[in-house]
């Protein structure tokens, strides 16, 4: 094979006349080539330790801190108040050392201790000021003058550019909060959802909780929390994601979708190209931690941002991490590949890749016995693909095969469909482009991956995650630069070919190759797969006749506004009212990941009655004033630690623990969320410019429903003027149509809107007939 033989270095050969030897000089030249690369990761991982490990200090402040110890014992003043000559008396005798020389090294020695006291000091200050929080409280422009000096301690302990994980020692440990304030706040979240009997028994149960269990449980939980770097963390990550036995396809793995008008290039190899560089591009980022930090409310925070090459894996389920990768796995009509980006330590140009790409595309062999539904093991039950990779993949051609996939950067489709809001009927094709990203085929992804990326026939492309490793904030900040590197940085030609020039010897994609003993197993888990896609209703569509414009100009949050009017479409939908979920971050805390927003509130539902039953537009507006901060003081306690839903799980672990059960815990983890929420965040609005490319906009992303009577919602806030929502059901409850919900949706925005709206008074009115 061609790849073999450019790996041979040298050959020799045995003769009566000795030994001839023949080297490879272009072969030892990519040796050393690669060698090379690898040392200057090293190099600089090892760089990028160090100056992590003194921040908020730098490296040259050691320099500084020797310098003036030294020109205050030239002016023969002791600063260390005799600590020096103590270090020296200590010293190793040498014959070699002066005395001077000692006393050079004691001074060293002394400087380097004060140094190290000096960052510690102010690491541990600056984890005290990031523990403030109260900021987040404030109405927005009324900053206390607490908030201004502690924004001005902050910048004055933080100044220096830091990297991506500068701030993680400095960040504070997530509280646990008090047992009595979760309570009563999660009794406040479930008044407007239940009668009056069974209210006051919820809070009978919760009250009998506090009084006997839940003080013992919380005990083990604090204890916890002063040696674990997050309470809730490890064991969410586990019991969540990683310990559920169902697909996790739709169930958990979620997707992001590519521009909604634009398509760069309608070359499916060159549209790969671009996209499997721009993500290399963003993975060197990181490895070198050069992302900009992120910025809240103008206060610099670094939130935990982390894209590893990473595999869920199966035996049981465990997050696999490997530092780096130099090829990425690649799936075509039914043949897997590995492709190599990286020669010598050089990445490939787009246009290399391209060209690569094209290989594949044009490669007729045809896919072994069982080979081109294999990867619905993965989005099948979880204890079959556990026992057949034990059985069938552990060893042999299936291992090396599988290694190829789950060590790759990531899992790339070549998809011979296309998708997009094209043709005669937009709106449905935006339906299937959703359904194709969050699915497939149900073997045509690989659903273990960290992500996998797909381009369509056509050029369009999107992604699919898993979800473990990470939330979708992550994701969406690797979707971002992807797709803004790909339109605007590296580009295409005029034909729609990726720039750059192609080596021709490259050596082209490996065809891994399988022996499939269990396409029974396969075919049992393709069809399990295949009934939970075709019972998902997706719906995607834009809301374009207003955005946070309007809403900002009313002084209202747009995230309240838009949860207040999911609550409005629900009650219209169901003629009730259900617990809702809205995720918010916790990036303030050291590993943070989720809480979730209640968003189903007292406050909100009788705003939602009162429009209803057609009060009027004084009253409606004075409760959802009070609905609207209401959200917003949730979600504030949710990002700050005082969450309920984070605190009452791990709670409930504990007591798995110690084999006690709860009456009110089992109920409370068993109550289903019917109506699932998340906005997905624009976090780089530097890489866009909507003025000069308002074409460019971003579909967002979406995620299957989490309960089977109930909705899943999922909304991106693009520019001023548009929101897009993806919203998702299952068919087999008939009570429950994503188009019909997706209605209701942009029927209660717009009355919110008309309610927010005071009627222009007849002076007022004549007055703009004349202007016009």
């Amino acid at each position: 094979m061609a790849e073999a033989h450019q790996a041979v270095a040298f050959q020799f050969t045995i003769t009566p006349e000795g030994i001839d030897l023949r080297l490879s000089y272009q072969a030892l030249s990519q040796i050393y080539l690669s060698g090379l690369r690898s040392w200057k990761k090293r190099i600089s991982r090892m760089r990028n330790r160090v100056i992590k490990g003194v921040y908020p200090a730098s490296p040259s402040s050691w320099l500084f801190v020797v310098i003036a110890i030294l020109a205050t014992m030239y002016m023969r003043s002791d600063p260390s108040m005799g600590l020096i000559a103590k270090i020296q008396e200590h010293l190793p005798v040498s014959l070699s050392l002066s005395v001077q020389g000692q006393t050079m090294l004691s001074v060293l020695v002394f400087s380097t201790l004060l140094w190290l006291s000096l960052i510690l000091t102010l690491r541990f200050c600056l984890k005290l000021l990031l523990s403030y929080h109260r900021w987040m409280f404030e109405q927005h422009g009324h900053i206390s003058t607490t908030t201004k000096v502690w924004v001005t301690l902050v910048r004055l302990l933080s100044g220096r550019k830091p990297l991506l994980y500068s701030y993680q020692t400095s960040l504070p440990c997530l509280p646990v909060p008090p047992i009595k304030d979760t309570l009563e706040r999660y009794l406040e979240s479930v008044r407007p959802l239940l009668s009056g009997p069974g209210f006051q028994r919820m809070t009978v149960l919760a009250a009998q909780f506090e009084n006997s269990l839940g003080n013992r449980l919380q005990r083990y939980l604090k204890l916890k929390a002063l040696w674990a770097t997050n309470y809730v963390s490890d064991w969410w990550e586990e019991y969540i994601y990683l310990r559920g036995r169902g697909p996790i396809m739709v169930n958990s793995n979620y997707y992001g979708m590519d521009f909604l008008y634009v398509t760069p290039t309608p070359i499916q190899a060159a549209r790969a190209g671009n996209t499997i560089t721009a993500l290399l591009l963003y993975r060197r980022k990181v490895n070198s931690e050069q992302l900009t930090p992120v910025k809240s409310n103008q206060i610099k925070m670094r939130s935990v941002l982390h894209l590893s090459l990473s595999t869920c894996v199966s035996s049981p389920d465990v997050l696999q991490h490997w530092q780096d990768s130099e090829f990425v796995a690649v799936y075509h009509r039914g043949r897997y590949f590995r492709l190599w980006v990286y020669k010598a330590g050089r990445l490939l140009s787009p246009r290399e890749i391209e060209y690569q790409i094209q290989r594949i595309l044009d490669d007729p062999s045809p896919p072994g016995p069982g080979e081109d539904r294999l990867g619905a093991l993965t989005a099948g039950d979880r204890v079959p693909w556990c026992a057949v990779r034990k059985q069938h993949f552990s060893s042999g051609v299936n291992k090396r095969s599988l290694d190829c996939i789950e060590r790759a950067a990531f899992f790339v489709t070549l998809d011979d469909e296309e998708q997009g809001m094209m043709g005669e009927d937009p709106v449905g094709n935006l339906d299937r482009y959703a359904k194709s990203l969050l699915h497939g085929k149900c073997y045509d992804r690989w659903f273990d991956k960290s992500f996998s990326v797909v381009v369509y026939k056509n050029g369009k492309n999107g992604l699919n995650a898993e979800h473990s490793w990470a939330d979708a904030p992550t994701v969406a900040h690797l979707w971002e630069f992807t797709l803004a590197t790909d339109a605007f940085q590296l580009g295409y030609t005029e034909d729609g070919h990726c720039k750059g020039e192609v080596e021709r010897s490259l050596p082209p994609p490996q065809r891994l190759t399988w022996d499939i003993p269990v396409q029974e197993q396969v075919s049992i888990s393709l069809s399990v797969a295949q009934a939970l896609a075709d019972d998902v209703d997706c719906h995607v569509f834009p809301f374009r006749d207003f955005g946070k414009g309007r809403i900002k100009k009313l002084k209202i949050s747009p995230d309240a506004f838009i949860q207040l009017a999911l609550q409005l479409a629900y009650y219209r939908d169901r003629k009730t009212f259900c617990l809702t979920y809205e995720a918010s971050m916790t990036r303030l805390f050291r590993e943070g990941r989720t809480e979730t927003v209640r968003s189903c509130s007292n406050e909100g539902c009788a705003f939602v009655k009162a429009v209803e039953s057609g009060e009027g537009p004084e009253h409606c507006r004075r409760l959802f004033r009070l609905a609207a901060e209401k959200h917003q003081n949730l979600y504030r306690l949710a990002m700050t630690g005082s969450g309920i839903d984070r605190h009452l799980f791990c709670l409930y672990v504990v007591s798995k623990y110690l084999g006690v059960e709860s009456p009110f815990l089992t109920e409370v983890l068993s109550e289903p969320w019917r109506l699932s929420t998340s906005q997905t965040p624009v976090q780089q609005l530097e890489l866009f410019d909507m003025k000069n490319h308002p074409d460019f906009i971003s579909l967002g992303g979406g995620f299957g429903p989490v309960a089977d009577d109930g909705y899943g919602v999922s909304y991106i806030i693009v520019g001023e003027d548009m929101i897009n929502y993806h919203v998702s059901c299952k068919h087999s409850f008939s009570e429950t149509d994503s188009h019909r919900f997706g209605a209701q949706i942009s029927r209660a925005l717009l009355d919110l809107l008309s309610v927010l709206t005071p009627a222009k008074s007849e002076n007022s009115q004549a007055q703009d007939k004349k202007q016009q």
